[in-house]
């Protein structure tokens, strides 16, 4: 029998709109609400109309789970609203739909990993998972592979694990970031990294740091600067590390996301400071805000699109079974040139 989510919503003393997050899996209600709508759905044995798919002929399940583990100073509760996310997110859904899968998502709190993940399954089995990886431990990712065989890590990589995982050549974008630079004939250049640390960020800094020796060059040990990476506004950590430095300061900096270079704009123009004019700034990621901000953010742009078809492809040959070898797959970058970063010599003139 098939049951409507007004009466699911019913049964629960819930709103319907909270019922279609719970079988979702999106944020935006309490884990207890969800266990509760989730448990009358198993118990009672109706399934929302929303949930069931007619018989395939190769039996196959065609439901595709996505989990990203939150609260952990990167990934945010509301992790489906951060930039990045949200366009991954997207292109992923767009991908599974032109395949005939649905796309459910799964938030699990950092302190209950292994617990939510004992139950996901449970409440709802899925033919395949894409995890979220950008914070998860190797043990994390291990335990996740016991439980789902057919699953794909996305922005992290742990080479000796037998997983499936897809991540953007961070240390070729950040290279590339730092290249530029230097052709733009910066050699004092600072570096601002993330306080919460996570593989990501660790190559950019390997990639960036690369250039700089090539060109026998190295960041200044007061030029590191250290902020949150979830911030768009102006951070007084920032500002308070740019004043304190004595002269000279950095005629430019290399942020190590998009959501810092921002931040750092907006914190440079509060101590008077323009950019490019008195400072260059380039970014990472090329989130859709790089576009909105004054001026125009430098970065390196992920090729998130790719990602996701990527991601699809390898998952749902999993499923069908001709997809037995796993793989390690890095998606190269590409610089985008905008207004936040100029020629020394151009920006000294000024």
């Amino acid at each position: 029998m098939i049951m409507t989510m007004e009466e699911i919503a019913q049964m629960a003393g819930v709103s319907k709109s909270s019922v279609s997050l719970a079988l979702s899996g999106k944020p935006g209600i309490s884990e207890g609400t969800r266990h509760k709508i989730m448990d009358i759905v198993k118990k009672s044995g109706y399934m929302p109309r929303g949930l069931v798919k007619p018989d395939k002929p190769n039996g196959l399940n065609h439901t595709i789970r996505f989990i990203a583990c939150v609260n952990s100073g990167i990934v945010l509760e509301q992790y489906a609203t951060q930039p990045f996310f949200m366009e991954l997110i997207r292109d992923i859904e767009e991908q599974c739909r032109a395949r005939g899968y649905s796309l459910f998502f799964s938030s699990v709190p950092t302190d209950k990993f292994e617990q939510a993940m004992d139950t996901l399954e449970a409440e709802h089995e899925s033919g395949g998972m894409i995890l979220l990886g950008t914070n998860l431990t190797r043990e994390q990712i291990r335990y996740v592979a016991q439980k789902q065989p057919n699953l794909v890590v996305l922005d992290t990589c742990f080479e000796t694990l037998n997983v499936n995982f897809i991540v953007m050549n961070n240390v070729m974008g950040a290279y590339q970031a730092a290249k530029q630079l230097l052709a733009e004939g910066h050699q004092r250049i600072g570096y601002v990294q993330s306080h919460a640390r996570m593989y990501n960020f660790d190559c950019r800094k390997k990639g960036f740091l690369q250039a700089l020796e090539e060109a026998g060059l190295t960041v200044e040990e007061t030029h590191y600067i250290t902020v949150s990476p979830v911030v768009f506004g102006a951070q007084e950590e920032f500002k308070r590390s740019i004043a304190e430095l004595k002269s000279p300061l950095p005629t430019a900096l290399f942020c190590e996301c998009d959501y810092i270079a921002i931040s750092a704009i907006k914190s440079l123009a509060e101590l008077g400071i323009r950019v490019p004019d008195d400072m260059s700034i380039i970014g990472f990621d090329n989130i859709q805000e790089s576009m909105i901000i004054t001026p125009e953010l430098t970065t390196v742009h992920v090729e998130k699109a790719t990602i996701a078809e990527l991601a699809v492809s390898q998952l749902l040959s999993m499923i069908d079974g001709t997809g037995v070898i796993k793989t390690k797959s890095f998606i190269d970058t590409q610089l985008v040139l905008r207004n936040s970063s100029r020629a020394l010599e151009v920006a000294a003139a000024r």
